[in-house]
């Protein structure tokens, strides 16, 4: 295992939570857990008998801590598959994810919906499977506020403390801050004070500890979290819900050979039909994964373009 030596506290109590549920769940051989530097990822023609590690990257919607407890299997899975080790790359904000698989860096990568829209865009980021949940291809975003808070809308924070998730987060920045332009204002104005958590499950605890006044969280954490922390849901309230927008997807460098991409695509679209990828799916609370079409990032691809060409 590659272990950065100048890791931040966090990044240490996530490498203590694989190390722990290496050694207590199903065997982690095949994956590597990186903060460090990484060189670029092949794009050769896979091989079957391939010991090249198949690096994935998995953008923070939740914490890193959160991310290894919920990814650790399902990439244990994909190495198994493909008989070929995997390595699994973190970084604190979208951008540095989205620049990763720019340059070639990591092979496949679990994003957030903007940072899907923003990579395809800007340079050929391709879209490979995404998750049904619920039936659905679609989330949302969602107001909370503290669950004493009398406020009812978004109008009710003004002047109040609002924290945002990531600067390229669709439902965690972007989607508010189009609300708030909507009352002819800007964060900086509307609000007392904004600051990022860099994650849902932390803009979630702090509007439940009352660091925030608010905040607005991908609707597929909240559930998630609400759940195996119920906590959450008694100190929490959801105010408002978004129109539908395209599930954050899985997406792929554009540079890797057209054999792994289907061979990927495959092996995630199949996990249903599996023992074993049923249980991982079960416990990641996705139905399966499914093709989708480009079109239903549409809408967050308008909003993305409205708000940020607008600053």
């Amino acid at each position: 295992m590659l272990i950065n030596r100048q890791l931040t506290t966090p990044c240490l109590v996530a490498i203590f939570v694989f190390l722990t549920l290496s050694a207590c769940g199903s065997p982690a051989r095949t994956l590597d857990f990186r903060f460090s530097e990484v060189d670029p990822a092949t794009t050769a023609a896979y091989s079957p008998f391939d010991t090249q590690p198949l690096r994935v990257a998995v953008a923070a919607v939740i914490s890193p801590k959160a991310n290894v407890e919920s990814y650790t299997d399902l990439l244990n899975y994909l190495g198994r598959k493909l008989n070929r080790p995997v390595e699994f790359v973190q970084r604190q904000t979208y951008a540095e994810v989205n620049d990763l698989i720019k340059r070639g860096y990591v092979d496949v990568a679990f994003v957030c919906t903007s940072a899907y829209v923003i990579g395809q865009r800007d340079f050929g980021m391709q879209l490979l499977v995404a998750p049904q949940v619920s039936g659905e291809t679609a989330y949302y975003s969602l107001l909370i506020v503290p669950a004493d808070s009398p406020a009812r809308a978004l109008s009710d924070l003004r002047g109040k403390v609002f924290a945002f998730t990531d600067p390229m987060s669709l439902t965690g920045r972007i989607y508010p801050t189009a609300q708030v332009n909507a009352l002819n204002a800007t964060p900086e104005t509307f609000f007392a004070r904004v600051f990022f958590t860099y994650s849902h499950d932390n803009a979630i605890k702090a509007v439940a500890n009352k660091v925030a006044d608010g905040a607005n969280v991908d609707s597929l954490v909240y559930d998630y979290f609400v759940v195996r922390e119920p906590n959450l849901a008694v100190k929490t309230r959801v105010v408002h819900r978004s129109p539908a927008f395209g599930i954050p997807p899985v997406v792929v460098n554009p540079n890797l050979s057209p054999q792994m991409k289907e061979t990927l695509r495959g092996l995630f679209l199949q996990m249903d039909s599996d023992a074993d990828g049923r249980m991982i799916l079960r416990a990641l609370t996705i139905d399966r994964f499914v093709l989708v079409s480009d079109q239903i990032y549409d809408s967050a691809r308008q909003l993305e373009s409205q708000v940020n060409t607008a600053q």
